[in-house]
């Protein structure tokens, strides 16, 4: 049993093919149309054709054929549509010319890339982020340890953590937790090096 998008997408589909069909018969329709106003061919009857007299004298040149005039029919007016829609739209490429043309693309996109972006890496390790002047820890400076030590100029961090460090009266029995037995620290746990 089918279900209900199932449908939907048999019955789209359906349209579509209508509409292909009908489109393309307008277009056969519109190249191959009679003039309307000269009567439809017959379809396999000939007239007899009349004995000619042999000339003497020299052939006459043949006038030119008559210009074809112009029928302001419904077909021909479609056959002048498409005719002018399909002037407007581009030439398809050569799926070759088109694999060219996308290579050189991304060659191109490559070669900025490469321009804009500086050579970095990213670090992993754990580097204190010492206390500056004001108080905070300044993780500027723990990065550039961490980048440091990895062989790099300088780095920003791009991961902390902290945790808490504790001298060793915090673990006496009995003994009350002051507030300056513990303190935090922040350490740079990824960073970004140049």
């Amino acid at each position: 049993m089918l279900d209900r998008p199932a449908i939907l997408i048999a019955l789209s589909r359906m349209h579509v093919a209508t509409a292909g069909a009908v489109l393309l018969t307008w277009m056969i329709a519109a190249g191959a149309a009679w003039p309307q106003a000269a009567p439809p061919p017959s379809l396999g009857v000939q007239e007899p054709a009349q004995p000619t007299a042999p000339r003497l004298s020299e052939p006459s040149p043949s006038p030119p054929p008559p210009a074809r005039e112009e029928n302001p029919g419904v077909f021909n007016e479609m056959g002048k549509f498409f005719e002018k829609s399909l002037s407007i739209l581009p030439t398809l490429k050569s799926p070759g010319e088109t694999i060219d043309d996308l290579n050189a693309r991304a060659k191109e996109a490559g070669e900025t890339l490469s321009r804009l972006a500086r050579p970095s890496s990213m670090v992993a390790g754990r580097m204190i982020c010492p206390v500056s002047a004001n108080g905070a820890p300044d993780c500027k400076l723990g990065a550039d340890k961490l980048c440091q030590s990895k062989g790099f100029k300088e780095g920003n961090s791009l991961n902390t953590a902290s945790a808490e460090t504790c001298s060793a009266k915090v673990l006496i029995p009995g003994r009350t937790r002051k507030p300056d037995d513990c303190r935090r620290d922040n350490y740079v746990t990824h960073a970004l090096c140049q």
